[in-house]
C-alpha cells in the first residue's frame, strides 16, 4: 500500500537532511520533488497545489530546534500536512440512532460494494458487538442478491431476502420493519451499482435515500482508480448527503492518489480501507497512521490492534503454559503459529506496518508479497507424520526426501524450515525464562527469510 509514493518521498526527503537552516532555495528544490512524487501517485492537482503551498509556507525560515535536524523538522511538517489532507483523525460510524441504525452503501459497479457490506457487517458484529441485518436492493443483478446471501452466512450476520420483482424502496422498508420487530441494532442496505454515473441511477438512489433516511450514507470506491475515485465520489456527493467513504482494493494500489484526494475534493472523510479479499480485511482509516506509513515510519498502533484481534488467546495461553512447565515446542505448535499469522493478514500485512520496511531486500519483499513463504512452510509440516511433527529429531535423510516430495518442495526447503523451527524453539525457551521478552526480540531476526533482518537491526 502506497509503496511508490513512500519510496519516492523517502528518497526525496533524505536530500534535505543535514542543512543548518531551512531556506527558500533548499525547500524549493525538495518541494519540486515532492510535487512530482504526488503527481506520479495520481493525487488530484488542486490537492497537490494546496499541499505544496502549505508545506512551503510552514517550512521556510524555520530554525532548527536543539533536538531536531532540519530534515526532521521538514519531515514533521510534511507528515502534518499529509494528515491534514486526509482528515487529521479517524471518524467513526455514527450509530447513535433509535435501533435499527440504517447504513446505506452507494457506488459504481465493480467497486467492491457488496463485499464491503459483508466486511462492515462482520466488523460491527465482532468489534462493536452489534446485531446486524444486511439486505440487497440491487434488483438488476440477481447474482448480487445471491452473493450477499452467501457472504452474510460466511460473516454470521442476518440476511433479509429480496427479489428482482420488487422495488428497491419496498425491499429496504420491509427489511427495516423486520429489524424493528427483531430488535436488530444495524441494517446495512446494499444498492444497485452502474458502470458509470447516470441520471436514472442517481434519481433511484435519491428516492431510496429519502425513503429510508439512513444515519450513514457510505460511498464505496476503488482505490486503484486514483484521482478518478475522488471525482466519482464528488458526483455522488452532489446527489446524496454522503457521510463517509470506504476505499476498497487498497492492497492493490501502490500509488495512494485516492486516499490523498478524496477528503479535499468531497469534504467527506474516508472511514474504512478495504485491504484484501478476506471478509475481515477492513480497517478503520486513521490519517495519522497512514501518513506515518507513507513516510516509511510504520504504523505500530495498527500492528498491535491486528495482533490483538488475530491471536487465538486460548491457544496462546495453552502454549505459554506448556513451554513454561517444561514441555517442548514442537512442529504442531509451529504450524499453529503460522496459521495465526495467516489469520492476521499474513507476514506482509504485518511487516508493512513496521518502521523501515523499505530497507528490506527486494527478493525478500517479493517472496512475502506473494504469501508464498507461509504457505510453503505449512505444506512441508502437513507432509510430515504426526510422530515426526512431535519429534523433529527423527527427520533425517530419507524422511526429508519423502516430505519434500509430498509437499512439492526441495530438500533445502525442508532443511530451512527445520532451521527456522529450531530457532523459534530456542526463542520460546528464552521467553519462558527471566527477561524473556528482550531475548525474544533478539531471537526474532533468525525467523526472517534468508537475507532479511528486522529493520534497524
Amino acid at each position: 500500500m502506497f509503496e511508490n509514493l513512500s519510496d519516492r518521498l523517502s528518497r526525496t526527503l533524505k536530500n534535505i537532511s543535514g542543512r543548518g537552516r531551512l531556506t527558500e532555495d533548499n525547500v524549493k528544490d525538495t518541494l519540486r520533488e515532492v510535487r512530482m512524487a504526488l503527481l506520479e501517485a495520481d493525487v488530484a492537482l488542486p490537492v497537490v497545489r494546496e499541499f505544496v503551498n502549505s508545506v512551503k509556507e510552514r517550512a521556510v525560515g524555520q530554525e532548527v530546534t536543539k533536538s531536531l535536524t532540519p530534515g526532521q523538522v521538514f519531515i514533521k511538517i510534511v507528515q502534518n500536512e499529509l494528515e491534514k489532507a486526509m482528515g487529521e483523525a479517524n471518524e467513526v460510524l455514527n450509530l447513535a440512532a433509535q435501533p435499527p441504525a440504517v447504513l446505506m452503501m452507494a457506488g459504481l459497479q465493480g467497486a467492491g460494494k457488496t463485499t464491503s457490506v459483508a466486511k462492515l457487517g462482520k466488523f460491527l458484529r465482532t468489534r462493536e458487538k452489534k446485531s446486524v441485518l444486511v439486505v440487497s436492493a440491487d434488483v438488476y443483478r440477481p447474482a448480487a442478491i445471491k452473493q450477499l446471501e452467501t457472504l452474510a452466512q460466511e460473516v454470521e450476520v442476518e440476511f433479509f431476502p429480496s427479489d428482482v420483482s420488487q422495488k428497491p424502496v419496498d425491499i429496504a422498508n420491509a427489511a427495516i420493519d423486520y429489524a424493528k420487530r427483531k430488535f436488530i441494532d444495524v441494517v446495512i442496505v446494499d444498492t444497485a451499482g452502474r458502470l458509470h454515473v447516470d441520471e436514472a441511477m442517481m434519481d433511484e438512489i435519491k428516492a431510496l435515500h429519502a425513503a429510508v433516511k439512513p444515519i450513514e450514507t457510505l460511498f464505496v470506491v476503488d482505490a486503484m482508480t486514483g484521482q478518478d475515485a475522488a471525482n466519482t465520489a464528488k458526483a455522488f456527493n452532489d446527489a446524496l448527503p454522503l457521510t463517509g467513504v470506504i476505499l476498497t482494493k487498497v492492497d492493490g494500489d501502490a500509488r495512494g492518489g485516492a486516499a490523498l484526494s478524496i477528503r479535499h475534493i468531497t469534504g467527506k472523510p474516508i472511514k474504512f480501507l478495504g485491504v484484501g479479499e478476506k471478509t475481515d480485511a477492513l480497517e478503520p482509516f486513521h490519517p495519522d497512521r497512514i501518513a506515518s506509513r507513507i513516510l516509511g515510519m510504520g504504523d505500530v498502533l495498527s500492528l498491535i490492534e491486528q495482533v490483538e484481534q488475530g491471536v487465538d488467546k486460548e491457544k496462546a495461553l495453552k502454549l505459554a503454559s506448556k513451554v513454561k512447565s517444561g514441555g517442548s515446542f514442537d512442529l504442531e505448535d509451529f504450524r499453529d503459529q503460522l496459521q495465526q499469522m495467516k489469520n492476521m493478514g499474513g507476514m506482509m500485512s504485518m511487516l508493512e506496518k513496521m518502521p523501515g520496511l523499505g530497507k528490506l531486500p527486494p527478493d525478500a519483499m517479493a517472496q512475502l508479497q506473494g504469501g508464498k513463504m507461509t504457505g510453503q512452510l505449512e505444506a512441508i509440516i502437513n507432509s510430515m507424520t504426526p510422530k515426526e511433527r512431535r519429534n523433529p529429531d527423527l527427520i533425517k535423510g530419507s524422511r526429508k526426501r519423502r516430505i519434500a516430495a509430498g509437499s512439492g518442495t526441495q530438500i533445502q526447503d525442508v532443511n530451512r524450515l527445520l532451521k527456522q523451527f529450531t530457532q523459534m524453539q530456542k526463542m520460546m525457551k528464552k521467553m519462558s525464562s527471566k527477561g524473556g521478552m528482550s531475548k525474544m526480540m533478539r531471537g526474532l531476526g533468525g525467523m526472517m527469510p534468508p537475507g532479511m533482518k528486522f529493520p534497524g537491526r
